[in-house]
């Protein structure tokens, strides 16, 4: 039990939701990664959204099309949306992130920066992103509310091999020095 406990505080990381100057979200197969992005920007609380990610494949539809494509549905102004397309990893994400939004937006004027995961994959996005993002950038992580959650991922074979990989990626995103904060 003491094992679960640590596991999910450690992997299992959500902010209140709050103004940012933009919001970033990591591709994944759920379009549901970006209700936390079109919640905050039709609240006002954000203007900009940052789509990344290909997805793992070169064959599979890119993740990023299928996000773009419902964030224009919701009504979200494609001037508002930037599109990173070629990240095929959470590495990815944020080293082609870094540079689009320093060359599209500007680092300068960039203070907070929410960022869109998969619950369990918050730790490991957070790190990456410390490493890769200018040290000035507060990071808000934010998730959807469907999938493997931090109250219950112990009850389900799915959800155990997910956090469980999930700590394996640490390690091995670790050893590679692309995290920070480690």
């Amino acid at each position: 039990m003491q094992s679960r406990k640590a596991i999910t505080r450690f992997l299992f990381i959500r902010d209140e939701p709050r103004p940012v100057d933009a919001v970033l979200v990591l591709g994944s197969s759920a379009i549901t990664n970006m209700h936390p992005a079109i919640e905050l920007y039709r609240a006002g609380l954000a203007q900009r959204i940052v789509i990344t990610g290909h997805g793992p494949t070169v064959e599979a539809e890119p993740e990023w099309r299928a996000y773009l494509a419902y964030a224009l549905e919701q009504g979200v102004a494609r001037t508002s949306i930037l599109v990173e397309p070629d990240a095929r990893n959470t590495r990815d994400n944020f080293r082609l992130c870094a540079e689009l939004i320093g060359r599209e937006l500007g680092w300068d004027k960039i203070a907070t920066v929410a960022i869109v995961s998969r619950p369990f994959h918050a730790r490991r996005a957070r790190m990456t992103a410390r490493r890769f993002f200018p040290a000035h950038v507060e990071l808000v992580m934010l998730s959807p509310d469907d999938g493997v959650q931090a109250q219950d991922w112990w009850k389900s074979v799915y959800g155990r091999f997910r956090v469980l990989d999930e700590l394996r990626r640490i390690g091995e995103y670790a050893l590679k020095d692309d995290l920070a904060d480690f």
